[in-house]
């Protein structure tokens, strides 16, 4: 599968972006679609993410009640809604893609990434 996201740019804290990842390929609906980040100088670190076979999104502490993941199996679609943005959200912002379950929340879980898509989040 190849994973396309877009939607990143510079926003004030407290405002609001919605990324995208359009992923190719088929049998999305059995895939684990995730989000992570890397700010510079660090590690990349886990966001959000939505297996095949849970309705519920799973998210880390850090942006927990801020963002959103969802996805559209119909159209290999998956977002990640981002609300009350901090400069410490300030990041590339990269998806990613395994096929079935399992553990999700390390990069080493995922086979498939797409290219980052920056969001800058200004004090």
């Amino acid at each position: 599968v190849q994973l396309q996201a877009s939607g990143g740019g510079l926003v004030q804290a407290g405002g609001s972006l919605r990324l995208s990842c359009a992923a190719s390929g088929r049998a999305f609906g059995l895939y684990t679609m995730a989000w992570f980040r890397q700010a510079p100088g660090k590690e990349r670190e886990f966001v959000g993410v939505s297996r095949w076979n849970d309705a519920t999104p799973a998210y880390a502490d850090s942006v927990k009640g801020r963002f959103t993941l969802s996805r559209d199996n119909a159209k290999n679609m998956v977002y990640l809604q981002m609300n009350s943005l901090k400069p410490e959200d300030t990041a590339a912002y990269y998806c990613a893609a395994r096929l079935g379950s399992g553990n999700a929340w390390r990069t080493s879980d995922y086979s498939y990434w797409g290219q980052g898509t920056q969001v800058t989040v200004s004090s």
